[in-house]
């Protein structure tokens, strides 16, 4: 295995893949690299999750015949559904890896967690508890006093095992009785006073039906099926580092395989919430349009404004893995994502906010194809033909009555450069009945086609865009900004609650846009630089008839100033 980073830049590796660098030194698990990445289909995946699969599917391509599995935690019937398997799928994919023929689900194993579970009773490890759920929080204790044993956890081997039949056969109603693994109620570890390994659901599991009515406990299920699949290293995030002596408590006692648990700290965003539940409530709330709102951290929403999967990777590969959780700053993820776009996306011509531009002594009836460049930063991209008439559209902000001296745009008597077109001068204005400039007059100078120096040699100090009035397409654009107006959302008074925090100008939507006819034909999910204005992404709602563009990024990298002053 290379001493280099993921990125193949000099430096050194993280802690996670020191850890298996080490076991393959040594030989451990025969020379194997076999990770897993392990969802639970109740939810869509967000950018903390890009962090775990990019890690998990990252480690096992580094090395050489290296694995990873997608395996599905799905044991409890009551919050999955198909939908998020197949949106887990997709979101997985378009990242950029791929599992192969290792789709796998917690489910495959329940026959065999049954069994491991009968064979603990046997060994006397295991016992069936009638104490309510509330109950056994009550005996549980605290972290500074110990816990009571229940007055169950000394019933016979025999009893037991006719306890658990009959919870299998369904002769008891929800709740009514636990299987507990019996472990130490004095342990200083909370996670080892008891734990429940299964409890009494009666409900449809989205693929086993209804031949189950006993479910296993995401503790009992994790290690067992790591170990059943032969996994080597289960990554997992940092708060299940407490649940580490667990899993090896069970895997011990049953005497199987055994892979090594490594936990590493979760990504935080600023501006941002990740939690399953409060993701749901926004979706439920109808504070989002759904779960891939351009405006949510879910793979989906990142993908419909326009995030490209390399820039998600580049960003989970800058921010690394650490021990211990923080939280990273959401101008980072923007930086890597502008740094992404601009060496990749398309060049073009759009204006928001149309106001219109009349060249007077541009002949009415012509119409000239000017040549434009795709992308500056990629000279393979080539170039498009744009077409130039007498009226146009400019920015309404490119044009001011009284211009103040540093504003170099187009004002009564001034010059500028239209982009891949003439250098063109002010002449004279129209006002509406509302005193608003609704028409801007000019003239051109022939000598300076394809916006090149005149003659004479005069400079203009800027240079604006435009779309031909005759040609351009109509078009809705989606402005999109941070969900939330603070760094934590979470950070309310007493009595508050986290959607308080909710930015209120997260989305203006600019109904009448114009964009260059070459878009006419873009496809959904196609991005592409609006000239001057920002990097943009055509939506799913988006037709022939109507374009919709979504704002994935403005230019403005405030990542990248915060670094120059650094």
């Amino acid at each position: 295995m290379s001493s280099d980073n993921p990125n193949n830049a000099s430096g050194p590796l993280d802690f996670v893949r020191q850890i298996v660098a080490d076991d393959l030194g040594t030989g451990k698990y025969q020379g194997r690299v076999h990770t897993r990445f392990p969802p639970e289909p109740n939810g869509y995946l967000h950018i903390g999750h890009a962090k775990s699969i990019c890690l998990n599917f990252g480690i096992a391509a580094e090395n050489a015949g290296g694995l990873c599995n997608l395996r599905f935690d799905d044991t409890n019937p009551c919050k999955e559904e198909v939908e998020y398997v197949e949106s887990i799928k997709q979101d997985v994919r378009w990242l950029g890896f791929d599992w192969a023929d290792r789709e796998y689900y917690a489910s495959d194993y329940f026959d065999q967690l049954h069994e491991w579970a009968v064979r603990l009773i046997r060994k006397g490890k295991a016992y069936v508890c009638d104490l309510s759920a509330d109950e056994i929080r009550e005996y549980r204790g605290t972290l500074t006093q110990p816990g009571r044993n229940s007055p169950y956890r000394d019933r016979s081997i025999e009893e037991n095992l006719d306890l658990f039949a009959r919870m299998r056969a369904g002769e008891f109603p929800d709740g009514a009785r636990t299987l507990r693994a019996k472990i130490d109620m004095a342990a200083a570890n909370v996670n080892l006073r008891d734990p429940v390994m299964y409890r009494i659901l009666h409900a449809t599991h989205h693929r086993t039906g209804d031949k189950w009515c006993i479910y296993p406990m995401y503790d009992f299920t994790h290690g067992q099926s790591d170990s059943i699949e032969r996994i080597t290293h289960s990554i997992c995030t940092l708060e299940f580092e407490n649940h580490r002596p667990l899993y090896d408590w069970y895997i011990d006692a049953l005497e199987i395989y055994h892979p090594r648990q490594i936990e590493f700290a979760r990504l935080n965003l600023t501006y941002t919430v990740m939690s399953k539940r409060r993701l749901l409530e926004l979706v439920q709330g109808g504070h989002v349009r759904g779960w891939d709102d351009p405006r949510m951290p879910t793979i989906s929403g990142l993908r419909r404004r326009g995030y490209s999967p390399e820039a998600i990777r580049g960003f989970c590969s800058v921010v690394g893995v650490a021990k211990f959780n923080s939280t990273v700053d959401i101008q980072l993820l923007e930086h890597c994502l502008r740094e992404e776009l601009n060496r990749t996306s398309p060049r073009v011509m759009a204006v928001l906010r149309p106001l219109k531009l009349v060249i007077d002594n541009y002949p009415a009836d012509l119409v000239e194809e000017m040549d434009a460049v795709n992308n500056p930063e990629d000279p393979s991209a080539g170039t498009r033909k744009i077409p130039f008439s007498r009226e146009l559209w400019i920015e309404q902000d490119d044009f001011m009555e009284d211009p103040p001296k540093k504003y170099f745009r187009l004002g009564p008597g001034r010059e500028v450069r239209l982009r891949y077109g003439y250098f063109v001068r002010c002449t004279d204005f129209v006002k509406d009945a509302a005193n608003r400039v609704v028409e801007v007059h000019a003239t051109y100078d022939p000598a300076t086609r394809g916006g090149e120096s005149p003659p004479d040699g005069r400079k203009v100090q800027g240079t604006i865009h435009w779309v031909s009035a005759a040609h351009a397409r109509p078009a809705e654009a989606r402005l999109y900004d941070h969900l939330f107006t603070v760094e934590d959302p979470g950070d309310v008074p007493e009595g508050g609650h986290f959607t308080d925090n909710l930015n209120p100008r997260s989305l203006e939507v600019v109904p009448r846009c114009w964009v260059e006819p070459s878009l006419a034909a873009a496809r959904a999910g196609s991005r592409c630089q609006f000239e001057r204005l920002g990097y943009f992404c055509v939506d799913p709602d988006s037709t022939p008839e109507r374009l919709v563009f979504n704002r994935t990024a403005t230019l403005k990298d405030t990542w990248a100033k915060i670094q120059k002053r650094t």
